[in-house]
């Protein structure tokens, strides 16, 4: 019997079952890291915390939650099959069809047999005897595998604010990244949206379509660009499939950030005023995040970003008619992009309507919630229901939620408690066999998730390939180049405007988080690079151990 098959687990009781590897999350990376595994004739067991697959888009359901990345472009490209029979019907594909979409994939490569819904991972610990990972999961069984891949998920782990008297509050409170499963009806109801960034900016417009009234409580103002929405056409999506082969290599290859657009070849300050204006008014008459990629410099210089930022300032007083609301909505603390950057459909326009309030919470800061208003420090307002647009403890979050003990039983969370430190985004030293998919120190949240999903599980199935055809039984990142890394992301971001904003990016929405900026912005494609080159010189800056001679008999 191979190493393989009696790592199967068949007739051994569950709690003891061995796999090869085990994946953390069902969403579009995990699913896809089955889909690899299996491939590879290797034994996987996913755990799912949620009752479904999707990931993100299980649990934001959340009105108007839909991609800001151009549908076609964010879906798998590993089959092409699956890419000529899947129909996007919108642009921007809403949250029910992206979540339709991960359903029809695990049905099509029949995922859902090797994935545990409804249950968490609790703890896993690296065994040094035998190089290999005890994961102890919510239903109280422990399995062990040779390795550990958590999927989790940069966007996956809700933030609740901490506001005095939350929990005394009588009618419905909902977080957009938890939202409920069967539809809520805010007709006839005063509603208090707390939080704008993303969610918050794609809800409030249908939000306050349903409500009698509606306040939203702002703490920062959000750049927002409208997303010109649209059903996609047959000649549009049958553009799409038959260049698919190229605009996949475009987008890996040639992208910062895996969406193929237009590559600027000039600066904003080339331009006279009136041939910029021109090409901003393109760009937001055109819609989507593509407004960024106008000129090559609005991340880099200040100036530049000075003349796309006061554009969309502009844009802001023209849309809202009332003067002093207008200048709240206008972000002025950070240059535009340094945050991610909103999409929305009428985000602006809503504040037109007699029935929303802005309220600035940082002039007039939230006391307390009261059991059936929230009350400021010049006023109590009252609200039957609150939306807590809070976003999320972004990219260390639900790793964070996992007790994970790597060499010496020492904490992952110990060793990332002055901020996370990688090699590539993927491993982490003293913690052999972990890998981490879209993990901090690579592009991931900066990028189209899907292509940067899609190069991790990739990347990490050949280096299992190339583990299990040497005999080699554990692999982690060095120290030394652990900390070239590290130093080498945080180097490139400060080439950039990136670290002047107070963003999910530096982990400032999270109280008490150390303030480093995580995803590595050097680019996709170069990342790319990087990582292959990694590989093909044998897996350089990690450590391999071979398997002892015993070891070697037995298999």
């Amino acid at each position: 019997m191979s190493a393989l098959q009696s790592a199967s687990g068949k007739g051994q009781p569950a709690a003891t079952r061995a796999y090869d590897v085990v994946v953390v999350g069902a969403g579009f990376a995990g699913m896809y890291m089955l889909y690899r595994l299996r491939k590879q004739g290797l034994s996987a067991r996913v755990y799912e915390q949620g009752g479904d697959v999707g990931g993100t888009w299980y649990w934001n359901r959340y009105p108007g939650a839909r991609c800001d990345v151009e549908s076609m472009q964010y879906s798998y490209s590993f089959d092409d099959e699956l890419q000529q029979e899947w129909s996007w019907s919108e642009r921007y594909a809403p949250q029910p069809e992206i979540l339709n979409y991960a359903n029809h994939v695990a049905d099509r490569f029949n995922l859902r047999s090797d994935i545990q819904f409804d249950t968490r991972v609790d703890r896993a610990e690296f065994d040094e005897s035998a190089n290999t990972w005890s994961v102890t999961t919510s239903d109280g069984n422990t399995v062990t595998a040779k390795h550990v891949v958590l999927a989790t998920g940069c966007l996956s782990n809700a933030k609740m604010p901490d506001i005095k008297g939350l929990g005394d509050f009588k009618g419905k409170v909902y977080h957009t990244g938890h939202w409920p499963h069967e539809p809520v009806d805010f007709t006839g109801l005063r509603v208090g949206v707390i939080g704008t960034g993303s969610s918050g900016i794609q809800s409030v417009p249908v939000i306050a379509e349903q409500a009698s009234h509606l306040t939203v409580f702002q703490r920062t103002a959000n750049f927002s660009i409208p997303a010109r929405n649209a059903a996609l056409t047959d000649e549009e999506r049958d553009s799409f499939r038959s260049n698919y082969r190229e605009i996949r290599r475009i987008a890996r290859e040639e992208m910062r950030n895996g969406i193929v657009q237009e590559v600027p070849d000039r600066g904003a300050l080339d331009d006279g005023d009136n041939e910029r204006r021109a090409k901003f008014e393109a760009r937001w008459a055109r819609g989507g995040l593509t407004f960024m990629g106008v000129y090559n410099n609005l991340a880099l210089d200040q100036a530049a970003n000075d003349t796309a930022a006061g554009f969309v300032r502009d844009k802001i007083a023209e849309i809202v008619k009332d003067p002093q609301t207008a200048k709240l909505l206008q972000p002025n603390n950070h240059p535009i992009g340094s945050k991610r950057i909103c999409i929305d459909t009428d985000y602006f326009a809503a504040f037109n309507r007699p029935n929303v309030t802005l309220v600035d919470i940082k002039s007039d800061p939230i006391q307390q919630i009261l059991p059936h208003a929230v009350r400021t420090s010049a006023r109590e307002i009252e609200v039957d229901a609150l939306v807590l647009a809070t976003g999320f403890d972004a990219m260390t979050g639900s790793v964070a939620k996992i007790d994970i003990r790597g060499r010496n039983g020492k904490t992952l969370n110990g060793k990332w408690a002055e901020g996370p430190k990688t090699y590539l985004g993927l491993m982490s030293a003293g913690f052999p066999n972990l890998f981490i998919i879209t993990g901090p120190g690579s592009p991931s949240v900066l990028s189209n998730m899907i292509v940067s999903i899609e190069q991790h599980v990739e990347w990490i199935s050949d280096c299992i390939g190339y583990m299990r055809d040497r005999d080699l039984v554990a692999m982690e990142a060095s120290q030394d180049a652990e900390d070239r890394w590290v130093a080498h992301v945080n180097e490139v971001a400060h080439t950039t405007l990136y670290p002047q904003a107070n963003s999910w990016y530096m982990g400032a929405n999270v109280p008490g988080k150390p303030q480093i900026f995580m995803p590595y912005i050097g680019g996709v494609g170069l990342y790319r690079q990087i990582c292959n080159d990694v590989a093909a010189k044998g897996y350089e800056g990690f450590v391999m151990t071979a398997a002892e001679p015993l070891q070697r008999a037995a298999s």
